[in-house]
């Protein structure tokens, strides 16, 4: 892949981002095949996602080794890759690899953005304040990162992920003061944001002073917010349609969702979006009901099983043949995983009821069918 030393006239890759799992076997060693496989399934031929979105929190990338990261990495660029020759061959639009490159120290971290580079991923994902010895975020982006790139002939568009489950220091959520910093990187191109509807007003509200160098994307990583956001009429906290408008206006509304239930639901997460940004609030509601039972099928008394329940519902579709996690995330026990097999049939079968056919995921394609 060829890459220039500028991004001048890059723009944010729009529509679904899917953070893939990872696929584990019972010893928490990668799966190969299962994560190809997983990777055309999420692909759905051109209607699922715009970017398979590798070692992020869905993929437990602080749960497994350097080596698993660099290898799932690997993986899911070189069928991305090969999707998108399918796709050309048909005249559809490219499919972005995206990785994750944020490790447990910041040495590590820039090997991994080494490795990105060297793969041929389409851009890179950092979580600054989850890098346990990261004690100047701006300075790191500005003097590590940015030395890295300019001593190379190649770079990436770089995105920020804010999201306080995985902080390790005191500072919890990025500071908007920081982000406009690093937005004046000419690599820093956008950020992830994992966080109440009120964090994310702030990221669109200072929007507006991020765009000094080019284009820069918000994504929004809470995924449902989008089916309340982009509503016509009333927005998030029940904001009358003027006050979006002012978002709207200024091109301000998000870039993306990043969906870690498309997993499981690549073309309905499609759909979802696409609804979204058209307005269509009936489909809207729809979808957002279906979802929100969805995700109240894996809370259980013992808590949230949320990536727990993706790998049993991708293992129960035949796309991978483990539903291990990795050690240190929450598993499913035999009760619960019966519990969820049962929701989850129950809902495959209502989504085939409300949406047209060709929005619904088909796990043949994780076969190249």
């Amino acid at each position: 892949m060829s890459r220039v030393k500028t991004l001048e006239h890059w723009n944010p890759r729009r529509g679904l981002s899917v953070p893939c799992v990872t696929a584990l076997d019972a010893d928490g060693q990668v799966l190969e095949e299962d994560q190809r496989r997983l990777v055309r399934f999420l692909i759905q031929s051109g209607r699922g996602a715009d970017v398979v979105f590798a070692n992020g929190t869905t993929g437990e990338w602080n749960r497994i080794d350097a080596g698993a990261r660099a290898r799932v990495s690997q993986l899911v660029i070189e069928e991305v890759a090969k999707a998108n020759a399918r796709l050309g061959a048909r005249g559809g639009d490219a499919v972005e690899a995206w990785v994750g490159i944020t490790a447990p120290t910041r040495r590590e971290t820039l090997e991994s953005l080494e490795q990105a580079l060297d793969l041929g991923a389409h851009a890179a994902v950092i979580a600054p304040l989850a890098i346990e010895d990261m004690d100047d975020p701006v300075r790191f982006l500005q003097r590590d990162v940015a030395d890295l790139l300019d001593a190379r002939d190649d770079r990436i568009p770089l995105f920020l992920y804010d999201n306080a489950d995985i902080a390790k220091g005191k500072e919890r959520r990025l500071r908007t003061q920081w982000v406009k910093a690093c937005s004046r990187l000419d690599f820093v191109r956008g950020i992830k944001v994992s966080a109440p509807a009120r964090r994310l007003g702030h990221y669109t509200k200072a929007a507006r002073t991020f765009r000094d160098r080019g284009a820069f994307g918000i994504y929004v990583g809470n995924a449902l917010y989008i089916l309340q956001m982009m509503r016509p009429r009333t927005g998030l906290w029940g904001q009358t349609v003027e006050h979006w408008n002012r978002f709207l206006l200024h091109d301000l509304l998000p870039s993306g969702v990043v969906s870690g239930p498309a997993n499981l639901w690549p073309r309905e997460w499609q759909h979802a979006w696409q609804v979204a940004s058209s307005g269509d609030v009936e489909r809207m509601e729809i979808l957002e009901d279906l979802f929100q039972r969805f995700r109240q099928s894996y809370v259980f008394p013992s808590g949230n099983r949320s990536l727990a329940a993706l790998k049993r519902g991708l293992f129960r579709l035949g796309v991978l043949s483990s539903d291990a996690v990795a050690e240190g995330t929450p598993a499913l026990d035999a009760e619960s995983a019966a519990k969820f097999d049962t929701a989850f049939e129950k809902l495959r079968d209502e989504f085939r009821l409300a949406l047209p056919g060709h929005w619904i995921s088909d796990e043949r394609e994780a076969d190249g069918s």
